[in-house]
Parts: C-alpha cells; structure tokens; sequence
C-alpha cells in the first residue's frame, strides 16, 4: 500500500486515478484525507506516510524543514473554491460580491469546513468578515472537519434554503449537491496542490510513481473533471 497524507481537494482525484497508480505501482492506495493544516501537522509530529497532496505553500514549508524531499515536488493542479447547494434546490447568483452577500443572508444553514485548519474554510470565514455579515450569520454556521462531511451533511440537510463553500474539488466529488458557482472576484480563492514525495517514505520509488500518474498529461481530463484547473 501507499500510504497517503492529502488535503480533501485530492481525495476525488487519488480514487479516479486509483486503477492508473495500482497499475503503474503495484499497489493500492491507503489515503487519509482532510483539512491541510491537520495534515501538515501530522507529518511535522512525524506521522509515517509515503507522500503528502497538500496546499503547495504548506508542501515547501515541509520541505524547507526536511520532512519532505525537495526535489519530489510536483504540482497536481489549481482548485478554485464555490458555492454549492442540494442537488434539488434552485441556482443562485454568486457573480458578484454583493449578490454573494444577499445568497448568504437569505441561507437558513451555511456549511462549510473548519475555519481553522482547512484552506476554504479559513478563506471563506474572511469573505463573511470582510462582506460585513459574519457575525450576523454565526448562528447558522455548520462547519465540519474538512469539505466532504460539510457536502455530505448540507446534502442530507432538511433546512430550507442552506447553502455550503468549500473547494471545487470536493463539491464535484459530492453526491446529493452540486457547484451553484465560483466565488466571485474579491473573494475568490485559487489554490494550487502539490504532491510530495516524505523524507520517511517506506516506498519513496512507488511515491514518485504515483505522483507521474497523478500529474501526467494524460490524466489531465482526469484533473479537470475531479475540478483540478492547470
């Protein structure tokens, strides 16, 4: 097995891709996916692992302290963040700040992953501050330890009108919701994921591997659809 450490925004692609990397490598994927600081933390404190799909800030900052091999890394794609609603709900416009804004207000439920430690999370508790109703919505925040149980929880909501952000990648690999749109410019948010082979690996060859399969372009219809952009 390859043991995986990776933000939610790669758990889509690593399942897509799982036949390409089990053939090119010999071997299954053992991932754990969640919010990338947690992540980043885990392999800081030492945690066993064969390569790391995090943000790339958060890559090279492992690699600069010799937990990760600089010279394994390899950038997977940009993910943009969104807004989604239930699979059964009406469109709403998100195009701008302003109409972002009167979407929230109207949302009886807000899902989103944790503002601490997940990248849309902590952005997107920012957008609520800096459009002036952060405060005023708090009690209908719904957050989640990553982006997939926020998605899966606002799918299975009963509420009325809710609403969730988090990451492109994770809305798509989602059942029961789908993307209603981008964050608009001003509160957009692009991240680019970076895979990296750890300093620990048990099977640094397989973990290379698999970062060609996940990065080749012949996977790059792959990427787009799971929602990677580049």
């Amino acid at each position: 097995m390859i043991r995986v450490l990776g933000g939610g925004a790669a758990q889509g692609i690593a399942a897509t891709l799982a036949p390409e990397i089990e053939a090119a490598t010999g071997l299954a994927v053992d991932g754990d996916y969640g919010p990338v600081g947690g992540m980043r933390d885990r392999i800081a404190a030492g945690e066993a692992a064969d390569l790391v799909i995090l943000s790339r800030s958060l890559v090279e900052s492992l690699a600069a302290q010799g937990h990760v091999l600089a010279d394994s890394l390899v950038d997977i794609g940009d993910v943009a963040t969104g807004i989604a609603v239930r699979e059964t709900d009406p469109d709403l416009s998100c195009a701008t700040g302003d109409a972002l804004r009167g979407a929230l207000l109207e949302a009886d439920g807000i899902f989103f992953p944790d503002p601490q430690q997940a990248t849309a999370g902590i952005h997107f508790a920012g957008v609520l501050k800096r459009l002036g109703i952060h405060d005023r919505l708090s009690d209908r925040f719904r957050t989640f330890p990553g982006g997939i149980p926020a998605m899966a929880a606002l799918a299975r909501s009963d509420l009325v009108r809710p609403v969730g952000c988090t990451q492109v990648t994770e809305i798509l690999g989602s059942t029961g919701v789908r993307l209603a749109g981008l964050l608009p410019p001003g509160c957009d948010l692009v991240t680019t994921y970076t895979a990296g082979v750890t300093a620990r690996a048990a099977r640094p060859e397989a973990a290379r591997a698999m970062i060609a399969v996940l990065a080749a372009p012949e996977a790059a219809a792959a990427r787009a659809a799971a929602g990677f952009a580049g």
